[in-house]
């Protein structure tokens, strides 16, 4: 899975991708970079659009083409709302076990759909799980994609609880961290409630927001 740190998340340590914090670090500054995967989601997705504008922060949300298809006028919402809109396969397979036409194939439906909602075709690809090799790089690599992981994860998807959520993301967080929420794939509801906390605790601790790709 490429550059591995060790963080502590809910009391055990874990490895994470680092190579898209990095890359951020070195962008300077205070700055975080926001991202939500598995949307768009039509119960959940309006809720966490809501909350990032009423703190005037832009996200990247990584979305299945499958969820694209099937609410699109969410993806345009998000897009028109100024947020960056990637790529996270049509329909979360493992990509690493994929043949090479598979594997196209989730990567190009996935840009069409988002494409024909935003304008724009995804310039980034968070392989699901972040399930990553060299076959996959070099396969996102022939498609113009960079492959874009995270550096926190509150593991949020597990629903361990909104102030969980919340102590998880603002205790590993520093200047260039790539905070992984969800939007998608399933009961969202902590992850919304976490994030108005998250959002306040961080700006007044000085940090700002950005979008990847």
């Amino acid at each position: 899975m490429g550059a591995l740190a060790v963080a502590l998340v809910a009391g055990a340590v874990v490895a994470v991708p680092t190579e898209t914090a990095e890359a951020a670090g070195a962008r300077g500054g205070n700055v975080v970079y926001l991202t939500f995967d598995d949307g768009p989601s039509p119960t959940y997705t309006p809720r966490i659009l809501s909350i990032l504008n009423r703190y005037g922060v832009h996200a990247t949300f990584f979305e299945i083409g499958e969820n694209v298809a099937a609410h699109p006028s969410l993806t345009a919402q998000v897009a028109r709302q100024g947020h960056s809109v990637q790529n996270h396969s049509w329909s979360h397979p493992d990509l690493r076990r994929l043949s090479p036409a598979s594997f196209n194939s989730q990567v190009g439906d996935t840009d069409r759909a988002i494409r024909a909602q935003t304008g724009r075709t995804p310039k980034c690809l968070r392989p699901p799980y972040g399930a990553v090799n060299g076959a996959v790089r070099s396969r996102a690599a022939a498609l113009g994609k960079e492959v874009v992981l995270w550096s926190v994860d509150p593991a949020d998807w597990s629903r361990p609880g909104a102030a969980a959520i919340r102590s998880r993301v603002l205790r590993n967080v520093r200047p260039g961290s790539v905070i992984l929420l969800h939007d998608g794939g399933g009961d969202r509801s902590q992850t919304a409630a976490a994030l108005p906390d998250i959002l306040s605790t961080l700006k007044a601790r000085g940090y700002g927001f950005a979008t990847l790709c």
